[in-house]
């Protein structure tokens, strides 16, 4: 019986001894990742933003192409103009563009630089706003007809409207605020995407976008290159 002890307490601390290890490599992964998370600077964070912002901008492309051609083979389910425009008003502007109109617009307006270029920016906000809310209620119905003039137009405004701010406004963030400033707003930003979507907002994001594109047949990035 001593024997029989001794072996099953031995076993006991040696199944321990092993477990140990494989919890703290969950943990160091975990923290690892949250790590890489955390090293997001401010502006990759809105700049990745538009990137989901530019893939759901290919299927708007993608369906002004289909109901242009106006043919039974380019029909095309509603439902994914109705999902690409929801995920375009809680990702875009229910949080990228209030992170911008509640954290960035302020300090430039408070520094005195670029107010006329934030201006017309926040302009844009509304206006984008305006569209996709026509955009789901034309798509819900099934109006293509409709749909169309509201895609074009939101594409037309925010091609420019995303590349200003990329080339110009981010960028000029680093002048008017200190690199403190700067990676609390990073920090700031991860906090508050957190609480938003209940994790990695941009994480779930681009698996959304990503969906969207495979069933609307756009996915492939090889489909987009020029023959030679």
């Amino acid at each position: 019986m001593k024997r029989r002890t001794f072996i099953m307490q031995s076993s006991s601390i040696l199944v321990s001894g092993l477990a140990l290890p494989l919890v703290s490599v969950a943990e160091q992964k975990a923290k690892k990742k949250q790590e890489e998370e955390d090293d997001v600077s401010t502006n990759e964070d809105l700049m990745r933003e538009h990137g989901v912002l530019n893939r759901i901008l290919l299927i708007y492309d993608e369906a002004i192409r289909r109901i242009q051609a106006n043919d039974k083979d380019a029909k095309f389910d509603p439902a994914i103009i109705t999902k690409s425009a929801g995920l375009i008003k809680k990702f875009i502007e229910e949080y990228h563009e209030k992170l911008e109109e509640d954290h960035l617009f302020p300090r430039f307006e408070k520094a005195g630089k670029l107010v006329d270029l934030v201006k017309t920016l926040r302009t844009q906000h509304a206006a984008g706003r305006t569209l996709t809310g026509r955009i789901i209620a034309n798509a819900n119905k099934g109006d293509m007809q409709a749909i169309r003039p509201d895609l074009a137009s939101f594409l037309r405004m925010y091609r420019p409207h995303e590349a200003r701010e990329d080339t110009v406004l981010f960028p000029t963030l680093h002048s008017i605020v200190s690199k403190h400033e700067y990676d609390a707003l990073g920090e700031q930003f991860d906090q508050i995407e957190r609480k938003t979507f209940g994790g990695d907002g941009f994480d779930m994001a681009v698996d959304q976008v990503t969906e969207l594109e495979k069933q609307f047949g756009v996915y492939d990035l090889a489909q987009f290159t020029p023959k030679a």
